[in-house]
């Protein structure tokens, strides 16, 4: 909103300047509360998407407790707390200066270290905290897939490596303003026109994710017991379906804060002071997420009926999950119809990573790397094939001849531009992740004792299991805490020492 005081006192005629300054005074204070006042909702709308982001630790924590032997559960628990701990300081030193700290090259950010100058006045601290809550997903995706047989120090050391320098690269480049190869650009200069398409990270969260747990799972080896002399898989269950159905539910809620919330904003200003609100954008997100995750639950339930012969609540669980993977990268710029396509694929790529898997002999206690990575993979093809025009312009902004959808019409630019994120983010993390996780292992850092492996982690290694009674202990409390009951009287009418029964 504008006004000139000068052309308005012409219309209002002579002598009309004072009415004038005045009306443009007040006019100019109403348009400064509208700023003000979409201001507050949109960093309202950012904290309350954070704070939903963060709720799914609680559903990684549920959902690794429920996928591990109990005896194992305080330690992976204990991972998650500090996945998030460990996690927030690292990621405010350096994690977020690398992200987003601009201005700065195409590799990597250069400013804001410890949130120093951060920039207020345009929500940076909200942003802060939506961007670490993703960070630390990130982190307790890898954590899965090393359960069960992982030193402790190895947890804190990876999980600070990753957060605060390898997660936050891929951010930079694909997130930031400055980076090489984001859609974000404000200098116009684009990866085959358009830059890579990754709107809520099935390739930045849950392929970097995946693929540092991948290679901590390969470098450590299968747990004891997961595969016989003869390389057949023996599955070794976790010890709560409720606790995994509900970490489920958990992280369905806080993908909902995921992938809508990633708008950062419900609001958007445009130079001629007019407001448009993109709610309908925003609530089209939800739905595709939501249809893609219900699809891959039916499809793995049919899918592993026909291949095993059960109704298996938890592959379901994991098969939902994995449809969620897939549509992060493209939930805001398809169409409600394409996300079921998107979720059907998606189980299948679940099922046949899986299957992949057990032959190489590869063991993720909660097939992480399977699900986040291969899922998040074909979640970044997907959108290259199926992304439409109007919503890339809605959600990116107008640009002609921006490329879209390959089974759209839109050519096949934004494929190969999907598919050198895909190339580049299993690289970086390869060699960095990796790399790691060599020389812990290296240094004897990684894996823990065969001996505290069968005895379990929660006793060995934290002082004691995570529950009051334990499956193993039960025949030994039968013989500790006998009940003592006194002979009956014997004739002479004196009673006998009493025998433990």
């Amino acid at each position: 909103m504008s006004c000139n005081a000068t052309d308005l006192s012409v219309l209002l005629g002579p002598n009309a300047t004072e009415a004038a300054n005045y009306i443009c005074g007040q006019l100019s204070v109403v348009d400064n509360k509208f700023i003000d006042a979409a201001f507050a909702i949109d960093t309202t709308y950012l904290l309350f998407s954070a704070y939903l982001v963060f709720s799914m630790q609680l559903g990684f924590a549920m959902l690794c407790a429920g996928s591990v032997r109990a005896k194992n559960t305080m330690n992976i628990m204990l991972t998650n707390v500090l996945d998030a701990a460990a996690g927030g300081l690292f990621y405010y030193l350096f994690g977020y200066a690398f992200a987003f700290g601009s201005p700065s090259n195409g590799f990597i950010g250069k400013h804001y270290f410890g949130l120093k100058d951060i920039p207020t006045a345009t929500a940076d601290y909200s942003n802060f905290l939506y961007q670490w809550a993703f960070a630390i997903a990130a982190a307790g995706i890898t954590s899965g897939s090393i359960a069960e047989r992982t030193q402790f120090v190895a947890y804190l050391i990876y999980s600070s490596f990753l957060t605060g320098f390898v997660y936050p690269v891929v951010s930079h480049w694909f997130w930031s303003t400055d980076g090489w190869a984001s859609a974000f650009r404000t200098d116009g200069d684009f990866l085959f026109n358009t830059g890579a398409i990754d709107f809520a990270g099935s390739g930045v969260v849950h392929m970097v994710g995946g693929i540092a747990g991948l290679w901590g799972a390969f470098i450590e080896g299968p747990r004891l017991g997961r595969f016989d002399n003869g390389g057949r898989a023996i599955a070794l269950r976790g010890h709560s379906a409720s606790l995994v159905v509900l970490g489920t539910f958990l992280l369905w809620f806080g993908w909902y804060g995921f992938n809508p919330g990633s708008f950062n904003k419900i609001l958007v200003t445009y130079q001629t002071g007019t407001y448009q609100g993109q709610w309908s954008a925003v609530g089209r997100t939800a739905v595709t997420t939501t249809l893609a995750g219900c699809t891959a639950a039916l499809t793995t339930l049919f899918g592993k009926r026909l291949l095993s012969g059960h109704w298996n609540v938890t592959d379901v669980c994991n098969g939902l999950l994995g449809g969620f993977a897939a549509i992060t990268g493209g939930c805001s710029v398809v169409e409600p119809w394409a996300a079921i396509i998107c979720g059907f694929v998606a189980a299948l790529v679940l099922l046949g990573c899986n299957k992949l898997a057990e032959k190489l002999k590869y063991d993720d206690p909660l097939e992480a790397a399977q699900l986040h990575g291969g899922c998040g993979a074909w979640g970044l093809i997907f959108t290259a094939l199926f992304a439409e025009k109007k919503y890339l312009n809605q959600v990116y902004g107008d640009r002609p001849g921006r490329p879209y959808g390959l089974f759209m019409g839109g050519g096949g630019k934004l494929l190969g531009a999907q598919l050198i994120q895909i190339i580049v983010i299993t690289g970086w993390v390869s060699v960095t992740m990796g790399t790691l996780f060599f020389i812990l292992k290296k240094m004897k850092l990684l894996r823990i004792s065969s001996e505290d492996e069968m005895a379990g982690m929660d006793m060995t290694r934290h002082g004691g299991f995570a529950y009051m009674y334990h499956d193993d202990d039960e025949s030994h409390k039968a013989i500790q805490l006998r009940r003592v009951e006194p002979r009956s009287p014997s004739p002479s009418g004196a009673n006998t020492t009493p025998t433990p029964v």
